[in-house]
């Protein structure tokens, strides 16, 4: 696993000025925040700090403004709603390096909160910069990372930091690089990964990777048609990458040679139209007709996947195994969760999940407090299923 410091390791910081990268990136409508989830993930590292006494000073992007101001994607907007979950007056600095930062530092008393400027207001952000790193570094004393869901991009608030202030895995980061720790760099075996979603084409990295460190592969969504027709299965009108089926058996062939089971379905849920409650049947999958979509896997093969998690120690989770935003085509995706969540509240079983799919898809089936961990990185959490180094994580094991 990744050495790296955390909050745990800080000396006396009473007056010192802690960096500290988060993620504010939140949904918004009409000028309000949908949903806090982003907020209150920070919310203990924020607290920590002040706690001992540090000035906290909060970097974060927010939308995608190309380097230009832009008033509807300033970070004053959030204040509101970052108040509310810190429960303390936040200020806002217009500015994210120079004098004025420094001003407000000097107005700041020990324990105190304030946001700076959307990053990627400034064309030194996404460059990662080294000229624009040390100047936002010129006015902190420490630089705290607690942004796990930008940590796969090389950016000055999320790398070029940490190479110029001591740096500090935030606890939201902290308890987010243990949970993959424990779920592929040193998992207890056997290990079984859920991989759902559309296309195969999205998740190839993915999946190859995947072959060769865990025991079970379970194929679900439309990229489980591609594996189908690669082995010859017509699979009618269903969403299929039919010029991917040489890569499929490719993986399969890969994942034999690991002694990795690749778990498809037996029986398959399929309609003449993909609307909520169009009429279904379940049929096996050499009876899929020339008309029919596969929408979701059948009550036989899902019922045959949770006796497979019952064999496991260990499971990693990306991807709905059907068209679960659309019923009944959420059943199956319902009953693994189901199955997976029992067997972690029972302690059998180690469950991490993650992509912005598969959390919309846990809190449907009401599973979201009974996994193990659930990261809502969506980009960063892929990548780490890829097996890649993200570059915010390397560089707080370099510093």
């Amino acid at each position: 696993m990744t050495q790296f410091k955390t909050l745990d390791d800080l000396g006396d910081v009473t007056g010192k000025v802690a960096l500290v990268r988060v993620d504010l990136n939140v949904p918004m409508r009409d000028g309000d925040v949908t949903d806090d989830t982003r907020i209150r993930a920070f919310q203990p590292t924020v607290e920590t700090l002040c706690e001992k006494g540090a000035k906290v000073l909060l970097l974060a992007h927010f939308g995608r403004p190309k380097g230009q101001k832009s008033s509807t994607q300033s970070l004053s907007m959030v204040v509101g709603e970052v108040e509310e979950v810190l429960g303390q007056e936040i200020m806002f600095v217009p500015e994210i390096a120079g004098d004025i930062v420094a001003q407000s530092i000097g107005i700041m008393r020990d324990g105190e909160v304030a946001i700076l400027e959307n990053s990627r207001f400034y064309p030194g952000e996404e460059a990662n910069d080294a000229e624009f790193a040390k100047a936002i570094a010129a006015n902190g004393d420490f630089y705290v990372n607690d942004a796990f869901s930008a940590a796969h991009r090389a950016h000055a608030t999320t790398e070029g930091l940490a190479h110029l202030l001591p740096a500090y895995a935030g606890r939201a980061m902290e308890a987010e690089l243990k949970a993959l720790a424990s779920a592929l760099d040193n998992p207890e075996h056997p290990v079984a990964a859920v991989v759902g979603g559309a296309k195969v084409s999205s998740k190839l990295d993915v999946l190859t990777h995947l072959v060769s460190k865990v025991d079970h592969l379970i194929i679900g969504g439309g990229m489980a048609n591609t594996f189908l027709a690669a082995r010859g299965i017509d699979v009618g009108k269903s969403l299929c990458e039919h010029e991917l089926t040489d890569t499929a058996n490719d993986i399969m062939e890969r994942a034999d040679a690991s002694g990795c089971t690749v778990h498809l379905p037996y029986d398959v849920v399929v309609a003449k139209k993909f609307e909520a409650n169009a009429p279904s049947r379940t049929v096996n999958v050499h009876e899929v007709e020339v008309d029919d979509m596969i929408l979701d896997l059948g009550a036989s093969a899902a019922e045959a996947l949770g006796d497979v998690l019952k064999t496991c120690r260990t499971l990693v989770w990306n991807g709905p195994l059907g068209a679960f935003e659309t019923p009944p085509f959420d059943e199956a995706t319902v009953a693994l969760a189901k199955t997976a969540a029992a067997l972690s509240k029972d302690g059998s079983l180690t469950s991490v999940a993650g992509g912005g799919d598969t959390v919309a898809a846990l809190a449907h089936a009401g599973v979201t407090e009974d996994f193990s961990y659930i990261s809502t990185a969506g980009g960063a959490f892929l990548e780490w299923m890829e097996g890649k180094d993200l570059p915010g994580v390397a560089a707080l094991s370099d510093a």
